[in-house]
């Protein structure tokens, strides 16, 4: 029976290595995916790459990369990646040298270029593209159009596949999505053509299960965290994949759990309808999915459902929306609450007298409310009692000086307000902001191309 086995190496630009690198060693991978992207992480790449046009990639896939790179070339391991984020090229170029210091020939790396469509955008709108915010449909794109930073479109997995059809070892993109990476290898493993839909959808679904590293395998786990083993060493999951069957479980020799209620954290994970759930390469019904624990660190994913795949794709645009700031004071018990919330009047009476034009005020109340806002226990006995509580108060605004307006007046509450503040951190600094302007784009507006070089 053909099969494949494919390894989730990272969760978000940022994550450990270290699962990655077990598994590239004993988890008899036949390929090893990463995932670096999350919706802000190319407006953040954008503008490193707008102070230095050498960055505005995920560099931490370049230190994964120097410690696998060998297990990699020799066990014919392929390695996908979003990590080329804004700087497809930087990446490549950066991996191509980790292969000349390691001397490792004949190594193929393929890459993507086409997602980042920020200089189409006029043209795009003049063909009578209207790229309706998703989120608040009366507003329009070209009100923001001098604020743009980046534009990138969430592709899908055939300019993958055909990476690895020409041969290519590792394969760096942009912003492919997530399950993308998964499913193109799955797809040349085992010679799928994307003709049957629930056979994509299973491998869309093997790729949704790993795509978060950790989260898959016992971190960030809600059901029984305290009894997962060795978390300190825990490893990331792994899929099998036949025609037949979808199976996940890990490497040998390593912390974690794979269990039924593992996969089934992850499986709901950013399905907003598991009847309906849209990814570029098609409409996935898990609404009827069966999760069976077959084994120990083996779990078994049955009756996954794909239908056609939508018209368009979605176009996430990063738009520069003005400064903020957020500064903190802490207050202790006795009545650290109702001392919080005076210093939080004083504050806003001084920002009133200050003018302040701020586009938003939010102010939070850490250790009480700050998480779980109205569903948040505020019981006079909490409210009360509480041993402490960290006052945060942060604005947006349109310039950075009014948003400066706020930093001189938080240090001296520790004395000019109620007792028994602390001051940390040192003054706060004041941050553009990026906002999100979720749209769709027609799959013929994006014209990827795939190359590939030998090093």
């Amino acid at each position: 029976m053909r099969k494949v086995r494919i390894g989730g190496g990272q969760g978000f630009w940022g994550d450990s290595n270290d699962a990655a690198i077990h598994m590239m060693k004993h988890g008899g991978l036949d390929y090893m995916a990463c995932d670096y992207l999350a919706e802000l992480t190319l407006s953040i790449m954008a503008r490193q790459k707008l102070k230095n046009p050498k960055k505005g990639y995920a560099a931490d896939f370049v230190e994964l990369f120097k410690n696998v790179v060998r297990e990699s070339h020799y066990h014919k391991t392929g390695i996908l990646t979003n990590a080329g984020g804004m700087n497809v090229l930087g990446a490549v170029d950066a991996c191509r040298k980790v292969c000349a210091d390691e001397k490792i020939k004949g190594y193929r790396i393929g890459y993507i270029l086409g997602d980042d469509i920020k200089e189409e955008l006029p043209e795009l709108i003049k063909e009578g593209i209207e790229f309706d915010n998703l989120d608040d449909s009366g507003l329009k794109l070209k009100d923001i159009l001098p604020d743009i930073v980046n534009a990138n479109v969430y592709f899908g997995h055939e300019p993958i596949l055909e990476c690895l059809n020409q041969g290519a070892d590792l394969v760096l993109t942009g912003r492919a999505t997530d399950s993308a990476l998964f499913l193109a290898p799955i797809m040349k493993k085992l010679g799928w053509d994307g003709s049957d839909q629930d056979k994509t959808a299973r491998g869309i679904m093997a790729g949704h299960l790993l795509e978060c590293g950790g989260q898959g395998s016992g971190g960030n786990f809600q059901y029984d965290w305290r009894n997962v083993p060795d978390m300190d060493r825990l490893g990331f999951p792994i899929a099998e994949v036949s025609d037949d069957y979808l199976h996940i479980t890990k490497a040998p020799d390593c912390g974690g759990i794979i269990t039924e209620q593992t996969c089934k954290e992850q499986f709901l994970y950013e399905v907003h309808d598991p009847a309906n759930y849209i990814t570029p390469d098609v409409t996935v019904d898990i609404s009827k999915a069966q999760i069976i624990e077959i084994g120990k660190n083996l779990v078994d994913i049955r009756n996954i459902k794909g239908r056609k795949k939508p018209d368009k794709l979605k176009l996430n645009i990063g738009y520069h929306a003005g400064y903020k700031v957020a500064a903190y004071l802490c207050y202790a018990w006795p009545d650290a609450y109702e001392k919080a919330q005076y210093a939080a009047q004083i504050i806003l009476k001084k920002m009133q007298r200050k003018g302040l034009k701020a586009e938003e005020i939010r102010i939070d109340y850490v250790g009480l409310n700050a998480l779980h806002l109205d569903a948040a226990d505020m019981t006079k006995e909490m409210c009360e009692n509480i041993n402490e509580v960290v006052l945060r108060i942060a604005v947006r605004t349109l310039t950075k000086e009014e948003a400066y307006k706020l930093v001189p007046e938080i240090s001296p509450l520790q004395l000019n307000g109620p007792p028994g503040a602390s001051f940390f951190g040192g003054r706060a600094k004041v941050e553009e902001v990026i906002g999100l302007w979720p749209t769709l784009i027609p799959r013929d507006a994006l014209h990827l191309k795939t190359y590939i070089v030998d090093t």
